[in-house]
């Protein structure tokens, strides 16, 4: 780095542009002018340094492009690298200026200028901002556009550097804007009062600010009040229908979880004090049974008319089930022939 020393040798360069500062929109390019004139006792080698103080003063001076032994070096800075270029192809004519390219708001700082040629020195500095321009502005109305209601006109920038400046028009009809619109044309809300259709039309609201501008458009319709108790009524019927449908669902997911529960619990209980329904063939077999003790006494004779007329009196329905053959013991009969008693 080149060392600038002592006043006494700055009497013969010359920088000729003037201190000064510069507003740029971001992402343009800024051109920060350096012009000097030498004199016949500048007989040493030519030194250009271009210096940045950052806006934040939190870091050092930063050295961005720098002439020295006829060559070029812009690789110092890496926040501009490739960003920063001098203007001049010859820069022995006595052009030191640059251009930044592609602003950012980090590059908002004071850039310095420094031209040695021994004995010559000389620098100038330069304040530079970077400012953004209004953009993606959104013109909208907030509230209901009926007659008599009051609502507002919006204009809102989506960005834009501090301070802006608002204007309202209107663009159709009398192009004018209602008296009681006047005090607020400036502003970037419009409160309208006791609307009426002659408020209708298309406005423009136009942003400014010291780097550029933007607009955007709306369409102002009033129109007659709408039927808000149709509205209102429908809204209320809506409600309670749903109300009834969600009253009805509940209803039925507790009726089936109670019809769940309740069959679960006849499914596992066991109830012992209900006695086990009695055996049509145990009570066909004890009646067969008896029947088979009481022919032990009565005579051959008279068995046979017995036996069909008392079978028969078995219910049928016992008979249609299969019961196991009874092992009955063999029965006793006493009858005469030829005067012998046989058993």
């Amino acid at each position: 780095m080149c060392m600038f020393l002592s006043p006494d040798f700055t009497r013969s360069l010359s920088i000729t542009t003037p201190d000064q500062m510069i507003e740029k929109a971001k992402g343009e390019t800024a051109y920060l002018p350096c012009k000097f004139t030498l004199s016949p006792e500048d007989q040493g080698p030519l030194d250009i340094e271009w210096l940045l103080s950052p806006a934040d003063n939190q870091k050092v001076d930063q050295v961005i492009i720098l002439y020295s032994g006829d060559k070029i070096y812009d690789d110092y800075y890496q926040d501009l690298k490739g960003r920063v270029h001098f203007t001049s192809s010859d820069l022995k004519s006595g052009d030191a200026s640059i251009n930044v390219t592609n602003l950012r708001l980090s590059d908002i700082g004071t850039y310095q200028c420094k031209v040695k040629k021994a004995p010559g020195v000389g620098n100038k500095k330069i304040q530079l901002t970077v400012l953004v321009k209004p953009s993606g502005i959104r013109c909208y109305v907030d509230g209901s556009e009926e007659i008599g209601n009051d609502f507002k006109l919006k204009c809102e920038p989506k960005e834009g550097s501090l301070p802006l400046n608002y204007e309202w028009q209107k663009l159709s009809n009398s192009q004018k804007l209602p008296t009681s619109w006047l005090p607020e044309m400036n502003s970037p809300v419009i409160s309208v009062k006791n609307a009426s259709t002659e408020y209708s039309g298309t406005y423009s609201c136009t942003v400014t600010n010291r780097v550029g501008s933007d607009q955007c458009h709306l369409r102002l319709n009033v129109v007659p009040p709408s039927n808000r108790a149709g509205t209102i009524a429908g809204a209320i019927v809506g409600i309670l229908l749903a109300l009834v449908l969600i009253g009805l669902i509940v209803f039925c997911c507790r009726k089936k979880r109670r019809e769940e529960k309740y069959e679960k619990e006849v499914h596992h209980d066991i109830r012992e004090d209900v006695p086990p329904p009695k055996s049509r063939t145990s009570t066909a077999r004890s009646y067969i049974g008896s029947n088979h003790s009481s022919l032990g006494s009565m005579s051959p004779s008279n068995m046979e008319g017995y036996s069909k007329t008392q079978y028969n009196q078995v219910p049928s329905e016992d008979f249609e089930r299969t019961p196991q053959s009874p092992t009955l013991p063999p029965a006793k009969f006493k009858y005469k022939t030829d005067g012998i008693t046989v058993v």
